[in-house]
């Protein structure tokens, strides 16, 4: 069981609850969970200040009943006294942020994310950090210095990455939304192997600002949540142009979002779905079941399904890690032990110094994508192969763009395959990289998508479908997942 934001501010404004015994009882929670026999490893930990902030919240909620201006301080503050779980890898001033790597370990953010902000502004309170793949590298939250991230539904199974932490705090009902980073499906994948919604917005629509980077043309803040209504709402409070961000650009429906509502008119709706996806190897039997059952969903309510044909689908992971792991090498080296991270100097000079650090500070995945990066960035390579996945990347833009001309949605699976053991892919890089087969296109095209839970395995895991829209569609995809939520109760596994 959970409660959505919705809920939530009608029990805060009734008295139902308090903003206090939300951010107690998450605490509670956090405490009893690390002593249990499998860790969910979700939260980091939670803020010092978060029962200060919600004290205060409560002052507030009681000042406005007694004046008689409770809806008025709710229209000013839609989020008050609502405890959110932010990323290892967004700023909240006065509070750690280690990207969950030892080359961070002890730095304290100077300042807060312009996401972190805004959220702030509007009443939510930052309950606390979430684990995450060190730097954001990775598909399933193992690849931190703080040990992987379990999935509720089951523990002995991966929660998904990089955003595993985020998503596992809202899944098990550690928090009522939360905060994730996607560079190629970091908000999605996680979603999708744990039940619940997840948005990556329109690149630019919410400000990087405060947000460490790792591929900075891709990087995109998102939302995680139990319902789109519980998306929509922080979406709409935290988008718009940032003086701090030159990539961040306005949302056109960000009011619609305010008092989300079902999408109605499915008869002129028209869907495409990407032949290369669906004919995929790999492509997991049940996940296949689901994609068709989520076809036959829309069919029924009398959108109009084709294939298309877009080949260039097929170069798009190749694309994304050359991009990536480019920026990723050019953007990690500032962790250096001697502007940014931790230091081990021996008193052998600034090489000895630069090496010693980045070699202790940083874990074999992020090495291995520096490794990478670098190697494409050198000197014969860096006028070819950097050049080619940047025209890859440009012609994907303009082909997906020309097929929203004549359709409103891709729908496609989130991954070929449900959550898998923890372990399982640890030491197989090439695995766990094509764990973002169907999400990478997004990211590289620069428009939204939504994980929606769709249904699951029959071992019980859940599994994601993705509705993707064409730029600033925000408000027509997160109608449609409304619409898909309203019909399936969001089609949820118990946690365990």
């Amino acid at each position: 069981m959970y409660y959505t934001i919705k809920e939530t501010v009608a029990a805060l404004k009734s008295g139902e609850t308090t903003s206090e015994k939300l951010v107690q009882t998450s605490i509670d929670t956090f405490t009893a969970d690390q002593k249990s026999e499998k860790p969910l490893n979700a939260f980091l930990e939670i803020y010092e200040d978060a029962l200060e902030l919600a004290k205060k919240a409560d002052e507030e909620i009681a000042a406005a009943k007694k004046d008689g201006t409770i809806d008025a301080l709710f229209e000013k503050k839609p989020l008050l006294g609502i405890p959110f779980a932010n990323k290892d890898n967004i700023s909240c001033k006065g509070h750690r942020l280690t990207c969950s790597s030892k080359i961070l370990e002890g730095y304290v953010a100077p300042y807060s994310a312009t996401v972190i902000a805004r959220l702030s502004e509007k009443g939510a309170i930052p309950l606390g950090r979430c684990n995450q793949d060190e730097f954001a590298m990775g598909s399933s939250t193992e690849y931190s210095v703080y040990g992987p991230t379990r999935n509720p539904i089951n523990r002995d199974y991966v929660s998904g990455g990089s955003s595993g932490g985020s998503t596992a705090a809202v899944a098990a009902n550690q928090a009522l939304f939360a905060l994730g980073t996607e560079t190629g499906g970091s908000v999605r994948l996680p979603a999708s192997y744990c039940g619940i919604y997840g948005l990556k917005p329109t690149y630019g629509v919410l400000s990087r600002w405060g947000v460490v980077a790792y591929g900075s043309s891709l990087d995109q803040v998102g939302i995680l949540g139990h319902t789109p209504q519980d998306i929509a709402l922080p979406l709409s409070l935290m988008s718009g142009v940032d003086f701090y961000d030159d990539t961040s650009a306005d949302l056109p429906e960000a009011d619609s979002l305010k008092n989300l509502t079902a999408y109605k008119d499915f008869s002129s709706l028209k869907i495409a779905v990407p032949k290369q996806f669906e004919e995929a190897k790999g492509l997991d039997a049940d996940v296949k079941k689901v994609f068709e059952d989520t076809k036959a969903w829309f069919t029924s309510k009398g959108a109009k399904i084709e294939v298309v044909d877009l080949p260039i689908l097929d170069a798009s992971i190749a694309a994304y890690y050359v991009i990536a792991l480019s920026e990723a090498a050019s953007n990690l080296s500032r962790f250096d032990g001697i502007r940014y991270g931790r230091r081990v100097d021996n008193g052998e000079g600034y090489d000895k110094l630069y090496v010693d650090s980045r070699s202790e500070g940083f874990g074999p995945e992020v090495k291995r994508r520096i490794i990478i990066g670098n190697y494409v960035l050198s000197e014969q390579f860096s006028g070819d192969t950097y050049k080619k996945g940047m025209s890859v990347r440009a012609r994907i833009q303009r082909e997906i763009a020309a097929l929203f001309e004549s359709y409103d949605i891709i729908l496609c699976p989130v991954c070929p395959t449900p959550a898998f053991k923890l372990g399982e892919k640890y030491d197989d890089p090439l695995a766990m990289y094509l764990s973002d087969l169907y999400t990478v296109f997004v990211n590289l095209a620069r428009i939204p998508s939504i994980s929606v839970p769709a249904g699951s395995n029959k071992d019980g895991m859940p599994v994601g479908i993705q509705f993707a829209g064409k730029m600033f569609s925000e408000a027509k995809i997160l109608q449609l997942a409304q619409a898909w939520e309203e019909d399936h109760k969001g089609c949820g596994v118990p946690v365990k």
